[in-house]
Parts: structure tokens; sequence; C-alpha cells
């Protein structure tokens, strides 16, 4: 075979019989009878803990009372049980350091014997709740230097242990904070649990003001939607720059894309069907309530999204789904793509985090009722929100920021790097009247009629969506839509929380003590409007026009993740994280050190891809069409058959163009290298780059298909 062998390989794999769907037995055992099966839930306690026991845990996971280490033997020994019961050998102090993935080590549960005849299982409260990980191993962004190595584990009694199945075995997994010896964060999961105790603290605050007595924990809610790509795994491996980046750096346009709109909601094929089976099945055996399955925009996108549970629970959730997701592509010939913006020119992949505050025993405190302008409560928070997001729009930039995500925000489908809220008409003509003065009615439901006899007249909200605002309220949660796929929720969640812990302190502090609290109420909120309404935005936020109002407006537009980073260490976003205790300074420091490095190392790992590519696989396939062409001109030219050179010159010229481009862009990365700075690596390095890939992918529509070494976008995104 000439030409490329790997990618013609890799199409006769899938067409003679990868296409087919895996087949598995799921009615012997519906999936509603596996759900949580392999979770240390309360269910199992209850089973296998004495009351007393039992009662103190349940406390502590609904966040009334804290754990009470006395019970941590019996747990242990409990838990042990069980997890041997279901397969388990292993146990680990599964966490989640600052590189953004989980980390794991995996300890056995059994000992030797004296004597040596036999294993014995032992498993210990202080073995539950403490273990020590290398620290000097993770970044620490100079929290920890490499010669001071120790770290701790802590277990979180509120999110259930669960076990992991592999064909050979089962491991427990014990979910964990991240410290080091010195007490600093050094994880994701610490400041979310301090983001919702100050949130709780705060909430109760307010709803005290509003006479009730009965006031259970406040919790921070989260329902993250998960959207990926899935292409044959054979296609995967064909292409090094998938391989080590997670997209693709060169790739021209396929003829068909998103243009028909025909795949959003489509037909889902039956090879990812099987695929989306195995998946939700092995997600409601963790526990983990995978509610929707669909097709996304692009072709070969789709999306997963979970019900709503606690902001904690759901950010250790959303680790495993993803790591589940590309677990189980593997069983199907598939592989699953995280990256934000996998393929350029169609529609990237982002992680819509919906996010709500509530209790048992106030319910939803973003349920606005049916007449939310006489709805005080749910006034007073939703106005929260909107002073917390006014006041940190660049935070909340900030902890969306990575290389990855920059390729997605502010493109054609996603939201821009402007920070607004979408409030729908109901809503914002409730804020305009309080603004006005006082709201004194609500814009109504009403009834949809279609006009066919048959088809039933459907309830209307009283507001439309808008799927370009990166912050709307979607009836009665918020969504921050401008979250990228690849990303832990963590660092949104955790904003999300202590800006709202901070507003909702602030009305509290102009609330407690008012003689008329409606009048109060009214004040409060008309002075938010009318410092912070700015932020609102019902539009295309999309429009040129919306960034130049935006700008009119005062509202920051960060573009990249060089421009928002910085705002991690502006004076009160460090004054509202240790006001909370949510982070320290030092530890704020940290966290923009390593973001900022990781950074850097993304793009040098990707220009270093880009040049390795183009020297040694575009370059030469162009080459050798060149060689080609010049043969066989001069064997027509021999023969006495006039031929015209346009090709070949156009050819010589554009191998030209690529080599000077690659030279230039391997002097950009040795600048960036010596340099350090990430402005260089974003307004240097990143054009270099892309110059590089324009002329690359000029060469994909020129080049003979047979010598054309990377499998294309056409045969990626619609083969399956």
């Amino acid at each position: 075979m000439t030409g490329n062998i790997a990618r013609r390989e890799a199409i006769q794999s899938i067409l003679a019989g990868s296409k087919t769907p895996a087949t598995y037995d799921y009615a012997s055992t519906p999936s509603g009878n596996v759900y949580g099966s392999n979770v240390f839930s309360l269910a199992v306690m209850k089973e296998k803990l004495t009351p007393a026991t039992f009662s103190k845990m349940e406390a502590t996971m609904k966040g009334e009372a804290p754990f009470d280490p006395t019970i941590a033997d019996e747990v242990a020994d409990a838990m042990r049980a069980w997890a041997i019961s279901r397969g388990a050998t292993h146990f680990c102090h599964v966490f989640y350091p600052l590189t953004g993935i989980t980390a794991e080590k995996h300890d056995s549960f059994y000992d030797p014997s004296p004597d040596g005849s036999t294993a014995i299982a032992r498993f210990k409260g202080k073995t539950l709740i403490q273990g020590e990980p290398d620290a000097s191993s993770f970044p620490s962004g100079g929290l920890r230097a490499t010669h001071s190595a120790r770290g701790y584990t802590a277990w979180d009694p509120t999110s259930p242990a669960y076990i992991l199945e592999n064909p050979k075995g089962a491991t427990l997994y014990i979910p964990t904070s991240y410290v080091s010896w010195t007490g600093e964060v050094l994880d994701k999961k610490t400041p979310i649990l301090k983001s919702m105790q100050a949130v709780d603290l705060q909430a109760r605050r307010i709803l005290k003001l509003f006479g009730h007595t009965n006031i259970a924990r406040v919790t921070a809610t989260a329902g993250p939607e998960q959207e990926y790509f899935l292409i044959d795994k054979a296609f995967y491996y064909a292409r090094p720059d998938l391989l080590s980046t997670g997209r693709t750096v060169f790739g021209a346009a396929s003829p068909k894309g998103q243009q028909f709109e025909d795949h959003y909601f489509g037909v889902i094929p039956d090879r990812v069907m099987a695929y989306m089976y195995e998946v939700d099945r092995e997600l409601f055996k963790l526990g983990i309530p995978a509610k929707t399955r669909h097709n996304e925009v692009a072709p070969g996108q789709f999306e997963i999204a979970p019900v709503f549970e606690s902001a904690n629970v759901a950010t250790d959730h959303q680790h495993l789904i993803m790591t589940t997701l590309k677990k189980v592509a593997e069983h199907h010939g598939f592989a699953c793509l995280l990256h934000e913006k996998p393929f350029a020119g169609i529609n990237g992949s982002g992680k819509h985090v919906n996010w709500s505050l509530g209790n048992a025993t106030q319910g939803n405190l973003l349920e606005p009722g049916d007449t939310p302008h006489s709805n005080a409560q749910f006034l007073v928070f939703a106005g929260a929100v909107i002073r917390g997001v006014s006041r940190y729009s660049k935070l909340l930039r900030a902890v969306v920021a990575t290389a990855g995500n920059d390729h997605r925000l502010g493109a054609n489908e996603a939201p821009p790097a402007i920070i607004s809220i979408f409030l729908g008409d109901q809503l914002s003509d409730v804020f305009d009247q309080i603004k006005g003065g006082g709201a004194t009615n609500s814009k109504p439901k009403g009834v949809l009629k279609i006009g066919v006899d048959v088809l039933p007249d459907l309830p209307k909200d009283a507001g439309d969506r808008n799927r370009t605002s990166p912050f709307a309220f979607t009836g009665n949660k918020f969504e921050f839509r401008a979250v990228g796929a690849n990303m832990s929720i963590a660092g949104p969640l955790v904003a999300m929380n202590t800006i709202m812990a901070e507003s909702l302190d602030y009305i509290a502090g102009k609330l407690e003590g008012a003689t008329d609290l409606n009048a109060a109420i009214q004040q409060v909120l008309q002075e938010i409007m009318n410092e912070h309404g700015k932020v609102i935005f019902n539009g295309n936020g999309y429009s040129e026009e919306w960034h130049k109002e935006a700008a009119q407006r005062g509202l920051p537009n960060l573009k990249t993740t060089v421009d928002a980073l910085p705002a991690i260490l502006d004076k009160e976003v460090i004054a509202l994280f240790e006001k909370y205790h949510v982070l320290s300074e030092r530890e704020l420091h940290s966290r923009c050190d390593i973001y900022t490095e990781q950074y850097g190392t993304t793009v040098d790992l990707e220009a270093k891809v880009v040049i390795e590519l183009a020297k040694t696989m575009i370059y030469p396939a162009a080459a050798r069409y060149l060689g080609e062409l010049a043969e066989a001109a001069a064997s027509m030219k021999a023969a006495g058959v006039r031929t015209e050179n346009a090709i070949l010159k156009s050819l010589q010229s554009k191998l030209g163009s690529l080599n000077s481009a690659i030279e230039t862009l391997e002097a950009e990365h040795r600048k960036a290298k010596a340099g350090h700075d990430p402005k260089v690596w974003c307004f240097k390095v990143l054009p270099a780059m892309l110059k590089v890939r324009e002329i690359a992918d000029e060469l994909e529509g020129i080049v003979a298909d047979d010598l054309w070494p990377l499998p294309t976008y056409q045969e990626m995104l619609f083969i399956k």
C-alpha cells in the first residue's frame, strides 16, 4: 500500500466490524435495581452499623453535626467488611489535586499473619480518617518545596465511599480532602466544603429575618451538563495531536459540518446508544443520577446530564463521570474527547453548571413561585446573585480560564468572555419595577395554544431561555454556561458559593435591625439594581453590538486566560476569600501560579506537536506529492505533451511558506521557553501555531488523498 498506512488501516478496521455495537443483557437486571449498589450509602450504613453510630453518621452526612471520631473504628470495620463482600482487595483515599484530575494510591486490606500462614484483613478508624500522600509531587504553587514532602488526606464523610470494579477485582474509594503538613489547601474539594459552610451561615441569617425558626442546613446544589465527542479509537491513535493534546492542531473543515443543523437531538447511532447504556449503568452503580442523554449540535458530539446534588458530591461525581465516559469508550472501540475545542470550525464542548441553594425546611431558595413580585424572600436571594455576579465578574471569568477554554469562549457557540446575567422577561420586569420604586405585579405564565385540535394546550413560561448568556436564570436556578468540558466544576462552585455568601452577608447587615422589613428590602434591592443592574442582559450575547454595549456599561471583557487569571489576586478577591475562610492570600497566589504555569505548559506542548507533525508528516506528504506531480509532468513533456506547471509552482510556494512558518514558530517557542512569560505564549506562540495550521490545512485540500497522513475531519466525525 502506498501513502499513509495507518490512516487506511484505521478506516478498514472500522469497516471490518468495530462499528457493530456491543450487546449487554440489561433486561435480566434493570438499571434501577443496580442503583447505588457500589456505594457505602446511608441505606448500607443503616444495615451495617449500630443504631447509635448510624444516627451520628446520618447527622454528619446531612451537615447537621460534626463527625464524632469515637465511631471511626466501627465505621471503618463495617466499610471494610462491606467492600470485601463486594470483591474489593484494596482501598484508596481518592483526592483532587490542583492538576484538575483525580489522584489515588491503593493500599491492600490484607496483612500477613504473624506465622505467615494466612492473610488478615485490617482497616482501622485512623486509617479511614487520615492518609499521607507525597505533597511535593503535586502542584503547590510554592506552598511546598521538593524537600517538604508531607501532606495529608482527610476523609470527607459527607461524600459516600464507593467501589470501582475492574475485570480482575475491585477497589474501595474513599473521597478525601488534601492539605499540606502546614495545613494549607492543596486540592479542589476543601475550598468547596469551606464555601458551602460560608453560604449556609449567611443564608440562615436571611431566613431568620423572614421569621423561619426551623431552618435546616442550606446547601449549594449543582447539576452539571457534560458535553463530549466520540470518535473511533483507530482514528484517535492515528492522530498524534489528539493523543498528546486532546485537540486537533491540524485539520481542514469537512464539506459537511453542522451547517444542516441535523445533529442536535437527532437519532442516536446504535453503536453510540450501546455506549450510553453502559455509561448510564456504571454511573447508576455509583449512585450518580444520570438523567439526560442526547446528540449535541456538532457531528460526533453528545451530552449527559445528572440531576441536582449537593455541590460537594456533584463535584466528586463529575470526576467519576469524566473517568467513566473515557473508560467505557474503550469497551466500544471509541475514544472520548473532553477537550473544549477538539475540532476547529464546529461547536466545542462546555460543562453547563446549574447551581442553586436550598434546604429541607424552606425548599429551593431560588424558586420564584407564581408571583415573584410578592415573593420577597426569593427576590432577596436573586438580588444577592445579581450583586455578587456584578461585583466579582472578573473572578467568575478567571475560574473558567484555561488554554482549552480560550478556543471556545467568545466563539459562535459559547458565552462570550463578558460575564452578564440573563433573567428573562418576567424577572427583568419585576426588578425594573423595583428599580423604579416598587414591584406590584408579575407577567403571567399563560398558556400556549398550538392550534391543532388533537394536541393539548401547553403551560407557557413567563420568560424565554437565552443560550448565549454565560450566567442565566432558568426557572429556579442559575446556569453558569462558561465552564469548559474538561474542567473540574470545583473552582466555579467555590466562586459562586463565596460571592453569594458575601452578598447575603451584605444584605443581612442592611436588613437586621430594620423596623420595617419590607421597606428595608425594597431599599436594598433598589440600591442593588441602581449599582449592579448593568450586569443584566437579555439579548444576543454573541453579537458585536453587545460587545460595544458592554464596553459602554463598563463590563470587563477578559478575552484570554492571560487577561483573566490576574483577577484571582485582585485585592477585593483576596479579601473576599479570606473573610469567609475559604482560601488565604498565600493559597490564592499558589493557585494563580499553578494555573498560569499550566497555561504555558499546555501551549508549549501544543507548539511542540505542531512542529513535530508539520515536519514529519505534513511536509513530507506534500513533498512526495510534489515529486509525483513533477515526475508526471516530466514524462508528459518527454512525450511531447504540453503541461501547465501552475500546480507545481503553487505546491512549491506553499511548502516554502510552511517551512518559513515552522521556523517562525520554532523561534517564538524558544523565546517563550526562555522567558516563561504567559503573554508570549498567548500573543506570539499561538498566532505562529495558527499560521502553520493555515498552510497545512490548505495543503490537505491539495495533496492526493492516498498520501495525506492524518485521519480527516470528515472521517473522524462521521464514521461511527
